[in-house]
This record gives structure tokens, C-alpha cells and sequence, in this order.
């Protein structure tokens, strides 16, 4: 038996570490507009150089953002590698490039709406900010590029009102849709790990659910063989033995403990298959048939993966139960395995009295889970399938099916 939450821990370690899938794209998309807008920059100052007062202290700098650019695409690629102080390296570049832009561009220029140096570069910077912090730090660093474009270059004209707004927009935007981005995948990190848990316990239930009925049943024939006078070999050791383990494990179910290792009866059950090796579906199924159970199956091996197998025929064993119990002692059972190319089932049919439409509905409401967990539930895990057909006075036909591809 394995504990809940290491399945749980697994869905929940594996959608941490994809848990970046959505910002990823994001960050290419902000690295490469970076390397495009610096080409915009250099193309819009190489056209226009000529008319500006120092083109020499322009070039300087913008080949000092080239190479910071260039060195820090890497960084802007990955959440993990940008760091608040690669971009606030970034915004200190952004601010000086504005603020030159007021000393070495002309004034006539500048009042006709000259762009500064980095011009649309500036615009990375906010993305930059958004991506990793949400919309708050891109309105931060958004509106220190602002007051550096109406303190260093121009003052508050039309035009730089009108980029301010623009980039504080674009920044806060993205930001926010960052925000809601992360929440969704923790939600959705949290709603695995819940499921995970729930399947699990789920699972757990049934294997509980199977060794109480497997106790119960051992404690039934060896009580009649005390009774008839026949039992002075009855193991009392061992239905001691086997009854404190289901009540532990039932407790624990039942509290949301840590559910304690079980060994399995010795009642002759068929033991579980080897997980790592195909086993024949037939030999697990062959414990259950009787002088009332009539099992027919192919003369050749039915192989399944061992948990597969194990999980069928325990399905197989609820069912059989299930017969036992509520069938009648005259009633007989056949079951039919049937090996497809593309999936294996198994049908289990009594002659007993059936059940009304909407009974196995009011046991589940009742807490009798052996249909809903020990045989739905198990094939539901297996991606397969379980049908029960039944009309009263006509007996009850259980169908199990399991595709060979995914079980």
C-alpha cells in the first residue's frame, strides 16, 4: 500500500516544474521585442545623427545598450534568470538614455517631437517588470520613465502625455493578465493535488473494502466448520490477526491517517501479479470459479500488465462477491473473458433475482461503495469501462472492458 501523498506529491511536483509553461512564452516574446526595438533605435539615430548636437555621446550609448542588450537576451528569456537586478539595470539604461536625449538632441527637435535615444526600447523595460512582478512594478517603473520623459526631454507635451499613457496601459495590462496567469496555475496546481489525493484514497477504499469482504468470508466458512463440529484446526491467530488490520486501516481511512502496510489473507485469493512483468488474466481468475461460478475463458494466456491484471480481477472478485451475497444460495454465475486485439473484457452474469432501476444509486447514497469504488472505480482508473445491466427476476450481468493501449 502506498501513502496518498506521495501520489499527490508527484501530479503536484510535476505541475510545479511545468508550472512556468504559460509566462514562458511571454518572456521570448519581451526578449525578442528588446532585440527589435534596439534595432529600431540604432536604424531611427543612424537616419538622423546629423541634426543632433553631440552624435557622438548618442553613439556612445546606444553601443552601450547594444551590448547590454545582446548580453542580457538570455536573461529576459527565462523568469528565473531575470532578476530584479538585471532589470533594474535595464530601467537605469532606460532613464539615461532619456535624459541624454535632452542634452545631445537639439531644442527645435526635441519641441517638434524628436523620440529619444532608446526610443521604443524603453517600452521592454515596463514588459520586463510586468512579467515578473505583476502590474504594480510595471506602473512603478512606468511612471519613472514617464517623469524622466517630462523632467529630461521636452517637458509634458501632447506627445509625451500620449506615450506615457500608452506605455503605462500596455505595462499594467500585462502585468495584471501575469497575475491572473499564476493564480489559475496555482488553482490548477492545488485542484491536481486534491484529485490526485481523492483517486488515491478512492483506491485505497477499495483494497480496504476487498480485505474486510475477504475477512469476513474466511470467518464465515471457518465459523461453519466450528459449528459442524469439523473446526479444531481453525486459525484463530490468524482471523485476529487479519480482523485488527482492517480495523486499523478502516480507522485510519476514516480519520485521514497514514494507512498502515497490510499483508494479504491466507484464504487461498489469487496473490497480486508482479507489476513489472505481462500476466495471464485467467490464472488470477481461476481462484474465484466453483461449484456456482463457471469460468470460461480462451485456452491461450490473456496477458494484461500486472497492475492491469490485478485491478480487473479484483473487479472480477468484487463482482463475484457481489453474486454471493446478494444472489441467492441457489443462484449460479458464469464469467467470460474475452481477449480482443484492441481490449479485454470480462463478463460476469447470475441468474439471481436482480435489482430495481436505481438501486445501486440509493446503496451508494446508503455508503455501500463495493460498486461504485471496488469494480467502477478500479475500471475508471484503468481508462475502461463498466457496465451493469440488470431486470428484476432476471439476474445481473456486470460488463468490464480494458483497452490494451494506456491500461
Amino acid at each position: 500500500m502506498t501513502d496518498d501523498g506521495g501520489r499527490a506529491g508527484a501530479v503536484g511536483g510535476t505541475v510545479a516544474a511545468g508550472g512556468m509553461s504559460v509566462e514562458l512564452p511571454l518572456w521570448k516574446a519581451i526578449s525578442y521585442f528588446r532585440v527589435m526595438a534596439l534595432c529600431y533605435a540604432l536604424l531611427r539615430y543612424f537616419n538622423s545623427y546629423l541634426h543632433f548636437l553631440h552624435p557622438v555621446a548618442g553613439w556612445i550609448f546606444l553601443g552601450a545598450l547594444t551590448l547590454w542588450t545582446l548580453a542580457s537576451t538570455r536573461a529576459f528569456a527565462n523568469p528565473q534568470r531575470c532578476t530584479w537586478y538585471v532589470l533594474g539595470t535595464d530601467l537605469t539604461l532606460a532613464v539615461t538614455g532619456i535624459v541624454m536625449s535632452g542634452l545631445t538632441d537639439s531644442p527645435a527637435r526635441i519641441s517638434h517631437g524628436a523620440p529619444t535615444l532608446p526610443t521604443i526600447w524603453a517600452a521592454g523595460t515596463v514588459l520586463g517588470f510586468a512579467a515578473k512582478g505583476g502590474w504594480r512594478p510595471a506602473a512603478a517603473s512606468g511612471s519613472v520613465i514617464g517623469v524622466a520623459n517630462i523632467l529630461g526631454h521636452g517637458g509634458p507635451t501632447g506627445d509625451n502625455v500620449h506615450n506615457i499613457v500608452l506605455l503605462m496601459m500596455a505595462g499594467c495590462a500585462i502585468g495584471y493578465v501575469i497575475e491572473l496567469a499564476r493564480a489559475s496555475e496555482a488553482t490548477l496546481t492545488r485542484a491536481l493535488q486534491v484529485e490526485a489525493a481523492t483517486r488515491e484514497r478512492e483506491r485505497l477504499s477499495r483494497d480496504i473494502h476487498d480485505g474486510v469482504l475477504q475477512v469476513l468470508a474466511l470467518v464465515q466458512r471457518r465459523g461453519a466448520e466450528l459449528s459442524e463440529g469439523t473446526g479444531s484446526g481453525v486459525d484463530f491467530a490468524e482471523l485476529g490477526r487479519l480482523a485488527g488490520e482492517q480495523e486499523r486501516a478502516l480507522r485510519a481511512l476514516m480519520t485521514g491517517g497514514p494507512l498502515p502496510a497490510q499483508r494479504a489473507p491466507r484464504s487461498g485469493a489469487a496473490e497480486p501479479p508482479d507489476p513489472d512483468a505481462p500476466h495471464d488474466l485467467t490464472a488470477l481468475l481461476r481462484p474465484y470459479a466453483d461449484e456456482r461460478i463457471t469460468l470460461s475463458a480462451p485456452g491461450t494466456a490473456v496477458l494484461l500488465p500486472g497492475p492491469a491484471a490485478g485491478e480487473l480481477a479484483a473487479a472480477v472478485g468484487a463482482a463475484v462477491d457481489n453474486v454471493r451475497k446478494h444472489a441467492g444460495e441457489r443462484a449460479r454465475a458464469w464469467i467470460l473473458v474475452e481477449d480482443e486485439p484492441e481490449a479485454v473484457t470480462v463478463s460476469i452474469r447470475d441468474d439471481g433475482p436482480g435489482f430495481a432501476p436505481g438501486r445501486l444509486g440509493e446503496a451508494e447514497q446508503a455508503g455501500r461503495l463495493g460498486v461504485s469504488q471496488s469494480i467502477r472505480g478500479r475500471l475508471l482508473d484503468l481508462g475502461g469501462t463498466a457496465e451493469l445491466y440488470s431486470v428484476p427476476g432476471e439476474g445481473v450481468e456486470v460488463e468490464l472492458r480494458v483497452p490494451r493501449e494506456g491500461s
